[in-house]
């Protein structure tokens, strides 16, 4: 009796030891993968993340459902100027009191142009995107628009930005102005102002705007002098708290409530993402952090 007693325990001890064993050589050669991270809750009704080395989905929130996107809207329109065939950054473009009045109209977010003063394009796309100047995007479109009257040029102008999101296969996408602030059909999705920005992040010209955290343009007035403007400080707040940002727009608004594009890298690798309809500024950052958080642990 005593003996098989033994037999049975030498035997479940044996066991035993074979299924540690096995274990342990499991974990050594890799065989149980380390939990995966958990998918973040954001408050922004919207979101996407992707790699942009090779578009690969990294995250996704009602990533297709068309929304207002503010001031986002403005990545279009850089995107567009800088298209421009045969494009001369330091031409310059000679500020209207049309900007000025329709920044007031619209008690827009502004650059603080000067009527008069000439401002060049290279200076009014870092106005566009850092202060999110109206007044810059609104001086861009009479620009680089085509036509006889300023209204012409400027729907010309908006024209040029869907053929752009036409080209990139937007098909969520749409703009009626050339800031966002719209008339009831400007809209698009996460995803598809995460392929946008991916597009407009291969000019070099523009991922250095939108990784500048400050920026102070010296025009020239009417009497040929040289004016300092107040430095143009941007507004995606990422630039100053979350390691690795190069960019890109922040946008906000009344239907849109709080936006952001946004991108980063590490360990050469580039996270490129979006939320919409966050509730503050501040929350939106927060969203977008979870989202670079959770997207970089997933690229491996």
């Amino acid at each position: 009796m005593k003996t098989g007693i033994k037999g049975i325990r030498v035997r479940r001890a044996f066991a035993a030891g074979l299924a540690g064993g096995a274990m342990v050589v499991g974990g050594a050669l890799g065989a149980a993968p380390a939990q995966a991270a958990t998918t973040p809750g954001i408050v922004a009704a919207g979101g996407y993340a992707m790699d942009n080395s090779n578009a690969k989905t990294l995250y996704s929130k009602a990533a297709d459902t068309r929304r207002s996107t503010g001031s986002t809207t403005k990545i279009m329109t850089a995107k567009v100027v800088l298209a421009q065939p045969n494009l001369n950054l330091d031409t310059k473009v000679t500020i209207q009191m049309a900007y000025s009045d329709y920044i007031v109209s619209k008690n827009a977010s502004s650059a603080h142009l000067i009527v008069g003063d000439k401002v060049t394009v290279r200076q009014l796309l870092y106005g566009l995107m850092l202060p999110s100047g109206c007044d810059a995007a609104y001086a861009l479109a009479d620009k680089f628009g085509s036509g006889t009257t300023r209204s012409a040029r400027v729907k010309s102008f908006i024209g040029k930005m869907n053929s752009a999101a036409k080209s990139l296969g937007l098909t969520n996408t749409h703009f009626d102005s050339f800031d966002g602030i719209g008339n009831g059909s400007n809209y698009s999705t996460p995803r598809d102002l995460t392929k946008l920005a991916g597009s407009a992040m291969k000019s070099s010209t523009f991922r250095t705007i939108v990784k500048t955290r400050s920026y102070t343009a010296k025009t020239t007035t009417k009497s040929g002098s040289t004016r300092t403007m107040a430095p143009w400080n941007n507004t995606n707040t990422l630039l100053g708290s979350y390691s690795g940002t190069i960019g890109v727009k922040t946008g906000s608004g009344s239907v849109s409530k709080y936006c952001l594009v946004f991108a980063a890298t590490r360990n050469g690798r580039t996270v490129i993402g979006t939320v919409l309809a966050s509730s503050s500024s501040a929350q939106r950052a927060k969203d977008a952090t979870k989202i670079l958080n959770y997207g970089f642990s997933r690229l491996g």
